[in-house]
């Protein structure tokens, strides 16, 4: 059925979540076997709190992220949708995942909701840098302040050009795809019921079931996502 929805679509719009990366072999934040957060409150170290308070154990913390993010790579489902959208059969992706995997992949139309782990701005003046800094154990800007991942961290509102891009993108769509998300985390999770009530055909394929999975005209359980694009490639 997937297949002949992307066929019958004109504008097509894939919402990627952690099962996205984790195939790749990056841990999850929030699954129950082994999920980052469940070592880790996020309210102590992935905060802005801990940005201004909690230094030395911040960027410890987010140096073992970017150096894991690094360890990997995309898997062939990031490089198929990246051909799909050089083919026109997708017109871009929303994503909820930090590892820079869609760009690395050739994906040009990507808005990423909570940013991403594979640059650094300073806090203070905000010049970019390459998230490389961190391995090198290098933390601070060369006007003095604080190099921090681009990333979206707890107590902070999501990007708006991301967000308006995203939001944008749904409305246009007539086929909303989501890849890999529990579509437990708001305010992202709202972009498939907006596509839904613009009148777009929704698929959600996750591991495990969501509660969106009742606003779905197709909703595919435990089957790889890697896997499912390749015979529908």
């Amino acid at each position: 059925m997937l297949k002949k929805l992307l066929n019958e679509a004109n504008y097509t719009v894939v919402f990627t979540g952690a099962g996205m990366s984790t195939e790749s072999g990056l841990p999850d934040f929030r699954s129950s076997n082994n999920g980052l957060w469940k070592k880790k409150d996020p309210s102590k170290i992935a905060s802005t709190d801990a940005l201004n308070n909690n230094i030395e154990e911040f960027t410890a913390f987010y140096r073992e992220r970017v150096i894991g993010v690094k360890e990997y790579k995309p898997h062939k489902g990031h490089y198929i949708l990246a051909d799909w959208e050089r083919q026109g059969i997708i017109q871009s992706i929303i994503t909820q995942n930090v590892d820079g995997f869609h760009q690395m992949a050739g994906s040009k139309r990507v808005a990423e909701l909570h940013g991403t782990l594979q640059k650094l701005h300073c806090q203070t003046c905000r010049k970019g840098y390459d998230s490389k800094e961190y391995i090198r154990n290098e933390y601070h800007c060369d006007c003095g302040g604080i190099l921090r991942p681009s990333i979206v961290l707890f107590g902070e509102t999501l990007p708006e050009d991301a967000f308006q891009a995203a939001f944008e993108e749904t409305q246009r769509a007539d086929l909303f795809i989501v890849l890999g998300s529990s579509l437990s985390v708001t305010p992202a999770n709202q972009f498939p019921l907006i596509a839904k009530e613009n009148g777009a055909r929704l698929v959600i394929v996750n591991q495990e079931k969501t509660d969106m999975d009742l606003y779905a005209d197709q909703v595919v359980n435990n089957e790889k996502i890697g896997v499912l694009l390749e015979k529908l490639a």
